[in-house]
């Protein structure tokens, strides 16, 4: 497509500087636009009272410090999507949702949060130097973000008030707390346990921000099928028929169905899920429901669903230690399984799927976890149907 001459009206090609008709200069075209409106979810960190601390330091003392404090945090955001925009001395500001957007960026910038949190705890059992702590804030909301900045130069990538307001969030919580505001408390109140905080006096505002303290991610069975909002299920009836006839020939054969939904986001595949859930409440007859989600951030999640599903049939919560979750697993596999040989072979290879460490014997037992985890839950499904969803 051509350009026009502002002085003769002219058509010209869009690569030259003079039109060709009359000859005048041809205005140079406007760069186009690389701000962009986006829903972000903002984490601002700062270390408590180290300023005061490296004020009595030598300035190679501060950076020895605060090296391996950079190193752990950037690793941690990280590992959940986040994007470390900048590290203001000891302060560091991420994004999540910018400039790569994820459908859960206000719950991995919370789950990033607290793993920060218990990084900066593992920092200080690892040295013998004074303890860091570490208050944090984190905001949801649109802010006006750069496309083509480069955080590593210093140059900024969102702006807004929700960057502001995480950062006002963050000096008013409290040591090595968590605090939220309440379109991030919204979005994760499902995944995260909170308790109600104090509303923060946020300088420049009128009224103080409500704020909610993360304390921990619930113990929950993968992804959440409850559904909000109560409007009739609408042109799925074909599907919804599909998933019940497969439960049905499931149990009618006594053969293992796979059923796969694909669609892009949004379109429904977690109502139809939450639908066929429904059908099986208004049953009387049990079926034993184990979900897991497949994560898309983090290291060693290969099989993390097939481990949540574990933990659920257990009873196994995130606050439990090492010996009540052994005791745990141990008491749901001797439910299923009759015979104490079979029993503990099983159980052995369940161990590492729930967080507890398994046999070493050297030699590759991948082949025969597979044959353990199958087992398990071919011998679940002897007492009562069993529906896994990935």
């Amino acid at each position: 497509m051509g350009r026009k001459c502002t002085t003769c009206a002219a058509v010209v090609a869009p690569d030259v500087a003079f039109c060709t008709s009359c000859g005048a200069p041809l205005e140079a075209e406007a760069p186009a636009s690389t701000e962009e409106r986006k829903i972000v979810s903002v984490l601002f960190a700062d270390l408590v009272g180290f300023t005061s601390r490296a004020e009595r330091l030598d300035p190679e003392e501060v950076r020895g410090f605060l090296a391996p404090y950079y190193a752990r945090v950037r690793a941690e955001l990280e590992r959940f999507g986040g994007t470390v925009e900048k590290f203001i001395g000891d302060a560091v500001m991420a994004l999540f949702g910018a400039p790569v957007a994820h459908e859960d960026d206000p719950e991995r910038a919370v789950r990033a949060a607290l793993a920060v949190r218990d990084a900066i705890g593992e920092l200080n059992a690892s040295r013998n130097a004074p303890a860091l702590q570490i208050r944090v804030g984190v905001t949801t909301g649109e802010a006006l973000v750069t496309r083509d900045a480069r955080p590593s130069e210093g140059e900024g990538m969102a702006a807004g008030d929700v960057v502001n307001t995480a950062a006002r969030l963050q000096a008013g919580a409290p040591v090595d707390g968590i605090l939220v505001d309440e379109a991030t408390y919204r979005a994760t109140e499902h995944a995260i346990e909170y308790r109600l905080g104090e509303p923060v006096a946020a300088k420049g505002k009128a009224e103080p921000v409500p704020a909610w303290e993360a304390v921990a991610p619930k113990a929950r069975l993968g992804v959440d099928i409850a559904f909000r909002g109560g409007a009739a299920l609408v042109g799925r009836a074909e599907e919804l028929d599909a998933l019940r006839d497969s439960l049905a020939r499931a149990r009618r054969e006594r053969t293992a169905q796979l059923v796969t939904l694909v669609g892009v986001p949004g379109i429904g595949k977690s109502r139809l899920v939450y639908e066929l859930w429904a059908t099986l409440e208004a049953n009387p007859e049990l079926v034993y429901w184990r979900q897991g989600r497949s994560l898309p951030y983090g290291d060693g999640v290969s099989f993390w669903a097939l481990g949540e599903m574990m933990k659920a049939q257990a009873g196994i919560l995130e606050s439990d230690g090492a010996e009540v979750a052994a005791e745990k697993l141990h008491g749901a596999v001797a439910h299923v399984l009759a015979d104490p040989a079979e029993a503990s072979w099983i159980e052995g290879h369940l161990r590492p799927l729930v967080g507890l460490s398994g046999e070493s014997t050297g030699r590759d037992l991948r082949g025969e976890s597979f044959a353990a985890w199958r087992r398990f839950l071919e011998a679940l499904a002897e007492l009562h149907p069993v529906v896994l969803v990935f």
